[in-house]
């Protein structure tokens, strides 16, 4: 029997408590989860690929020891193409999360894009609602722009708000 393996490919800078659901809900659909995290040249980092790795890992371990009946689920960096990497390494399909129907646009034509360049489906997971309105992006503004880093702790693992408070500029 093949082993239906899903791509999990993002930025995670930082990783929240919207992308810890995705990957929970997908735990109980897929065989195997890669959590890929990518580099993006469009993108400025607040948080280096060896950091958001080491966070994520620390962070799904957690969430596989209590609840150990799912997927396995392994973090990994990567770069290039997601669809190259994502043939790289066996996966049937892209999961992508989805807050809102924002997302559900942008998400629709890459996942066509997706299709007719690489022959590789997405699957959308959509989030809990409490993190509809959550992104990466937002919390990278509100700590470069010395917000109050406490005030993320509903949306964001308690690991990264303790890792936001020391790397504060």
């Amino acid at each position: 029997m093949n082993e239906h393996v899903a791509l999990y490919a993002g930025s995670f800078d930082p990783p929240t408590l919207g992308h810890l659901d995705v990957i929970a809900r997908a735990r109980r659909i897929f065989d195997r989860i890669i959590v890929g995290i990518g580099e993006n040249p469009d993108k400025r980092h607040m948080l280096s690929p060896h950091d958001r790795k080491a966070l994520l890992q620390q962070m799904v371990e957690e969430r596989v020891a209590a609840d150990p009946d799912g997927a396995q689920v392994d973090v990994e960096t990567y770069s290039g193409l997601t669809v190259d990497y994502a043939q790289a390494i066996g996966a049937a399909v892209l999961l992508r999360g989805i807050r809102n129907v924002t997302d559900l646009a942008s998400e629709c034509q890459l996942a066509i894009a997706n299709r007719q360049v690489a022959d590789i489906e997405s699957v959308f997971i959509i989030t809990d609602e409490r993190y509809g309105f959550t992104s990466s992006s937002l919390i990278r503004q509100i700590v470069e722009l010395g917000g109050d880093v406490d005030k993320l702790r509903n949306i964001v693992p308690e690991a990264v708000l303790q890792h936001l408070k020391k790397s504060r500029p």
